[in-house]
């Protein structure tokens, strides 16, 4: 009895992840229009990430990666970025470090055909609900730290 309790809720979940993901993407990630050029929008993001004690560890250039392979797409940079007393926080935990496959953040600037520069990134709040109280905890947390950062560079 008890199992069947604990399939039906875990399936329930999933299905209704799986439902929210097909019906409503603006729930997993988040977009906003930015009016600088694309090297402008990818410093200022740069500069604010590091003034609010978050650390680079990585700049994807998925543009130049393209051209290696003979594909030609506008602008697009990956900014990896992580506060390391958030990911201590799962990563110190064994329990946790499921979700470690998502960390760190990901913050992606693009140039759409246009010439529009966006800056967009997962809702990591919103994905962290059914997780365990520490991952809801520390995933809320670097999505508020993350979307200050937004806010300001937007500013701007």
């Amino acid at each position: 009895m008890l199992t069947g309790i604990i399939i039906g809720a875990i399936a329930g979940i999933v299905i209704g992840l799986l439902i929210a993901f097909v019906i409503s993407p603006s729930l997993m990630f988040r977009e906003n229009s930015f009016n600088k050029e694309f090297e402008t929008t990818v410093s200022i993001l740069q500069k604010e990430i590091e003034e609010r004690g978050w650390k680079i560890p990585v700049v994807h250039d998925l543009q130049a990666t393209m051209k290696k392979f003979g594909k030609e797409v506008k602008s697009v940079k990956i900014l990896e970025i992580c506060h390391p007393d958030l990911s201590y926080e799962i990563l110190s935990r064994n329990e946790e470090k499921i979700v470690s496959s998502m960390m760190p953040c990901r913050i992606a600037v693009y140039e759409k055909d246009d010439g529009s520069v966006w800056i967009s990134r997962m809702n990591s709040g919103f994905l962290a609900k059914p997780m365990s109280p520490v991952i809801r905890k520390t995933m809320s947390r670097a999505a508020a730290g993350v979307e200050e950062i937004i806010a300001e560079v937007m500013k701007e």
